[in-house]
Parts: C-alpha cells; sequence; structure tokens
C-alpha cells in the first residue's frame, strides 16, 4: 500500500481473488509485455527492464506461493528478476526466505531498473519512516 500512496499515477492495486480473477489483470496479461516478479526457474527469468508492465503478488512468500498455485493465469507468464542492492530491512516478518524483499523494496528496485529514481527514492524514505514505527 506504501507504494500505490507514493506513486498512485504508475502503481495499481489489484485484490486478488481466488475464483474471480481482476478482468483489468487478465486484459493486462492476454496484452502481453507483462511479467510475474515471482521466484521461479532460472532459466525463464528475464530483467525487469525487458517488460513494460511488472506483477508483484503482495503477500509474504508463503502466501505468494499460494496465490501462485491457486491462479492458472499466472503460471505461462514470464518471470522477472530484479537485482537487489542491499539485503532486507523490513523489520516485521523476520522468518522470510534469505534474500527476499518486502513488497515496497521491491517496488524500489523496480522503479530504479525503470529508471523512476525520484519516485524510488521517495518511496524508499517513506518504507523507512514506515519501517522505523515498527
Amino acid at each position: 500500500m506504501l507504494a500505490k500512496n507514493v506513486a498512485p499515477e504508475i502503481v495499481e492495486r489489484i485484490i486478488w481473488a481466488r475464483n474471480t480473477p481482476n478482468p483489468s489483470l487478465l486484459d493486462a496479461i492476454n496484452r502481453g509485455n507483462v511479467a510475474l516478479l515471482y521466484p521461479v526457474d532460472d532459466a525463464d527469468i528475464a530483467p525487469i527492464e525487458s517488460f513494460e508492465s511488472i506483477i508483484l503478488l503482495d503477500a509474504t512468500w508463503q502466501e505468494a506461493r499460494k496465490m501462485f498455485n491457486r491462479s492458472p493465469y499466472l503460471k505461462n507468464l514470464p518471470g522477472a528478476r530484479i537485482r537487489p542492492r542491499q539485503l532486507s530491512r523490513y523489520q516485521l516478518r523476520r522468518n522470510q526466505p534469505e534474500g527476499g524483499l518486502c513488497t515496497a523494496e521491491c517496488v524500489v528496485e523496480i522503479l530504479i531498473a525503470k529508471n523512476q529514481v525520484d519516485v524510488a527514492e521517495r518511496l524508499d524514505t517513506v518504507f523507512m519512516l514506515f519501517n522505523a514505527k515498527l
């Protein structure tokens, strides 16, 4: 939600529903040039810059895995990767996989990769203030 608040013009929030996929999400997938930022086989992963739009599941890794497995429309999407500049600084959930970033940190990395550095810096600042309150 931090990313949507900081950059509503480029971040869209779509509520996931297992039985009724969001029509605008399905339209974007069908138009192509969309990737899923999700741990998939390395052979299927391309840099974020290769895609116009990125789908990011806003959940813990365990929840995201369940969402992915229950969403057949996500299974054929190409995977995208980010190259994090640092380890996660998120303080709330520490039981996540090594090297994993929280949603806001992922969005910062996506924005930097897409040359949206000013927006990325604003989001990073808001994230750090949020994180300091935890």
